[in-house]
């Protein structure tokens, strides 16, 4: 039975594992996509300061990329939201291995001890 719970530990360090793998590539996706927001953010001010310095062809030009760029503004916080819920699961599912692996270790080391005596 000890060489199973040798298994059950490997398995669930491999758990573990993924399932961080997966919580960074999820956090990762965030940070770009917060890049990309403050990018837009930046463009919009750049687009302002040009609608400003031409006011006839930035007043007839810059409504229709101030709609555009509010959209693409919505979008980007509409799908962080959806990205950072996925981190609260992910990061659920990553606590759920962690003490699954901690109950395995626990079970391991007290036969180890018992053996010992």
């Amino acid at each position: 039975m000890a060489k199973g719970l040798h298994n059950l530990i490997r398995l669930g360090e491999w758990q573990v594992d993924e399932k961080r793998r997966a919580l960074g590539t999820l956090l990762t996706t965030v940070a770009n996509m917060e890049g990309l927001l403050a990018s837009l953010e930046a463009e919009i001010i750049s687009e302002q300061a040009a609608a400003t310095a031409t006011p006839v062809e930035g007043g007839l030009i810059y409504g229709s990329y101030a709609s555009a760029a509010i959209e693409r503004r919505n979008n980007f916080h509409a799908r962080i939201a959806l990205v950072e819920e996925e981190i609260t699961e992910a990061r659920e599912e990553l606590r759920l291995a962690y003490l699954d692996l901690k109950k395995y270790e626990i079970v391991q080391r007290q036969r180890e001890e018992r053996e010992a005596i």
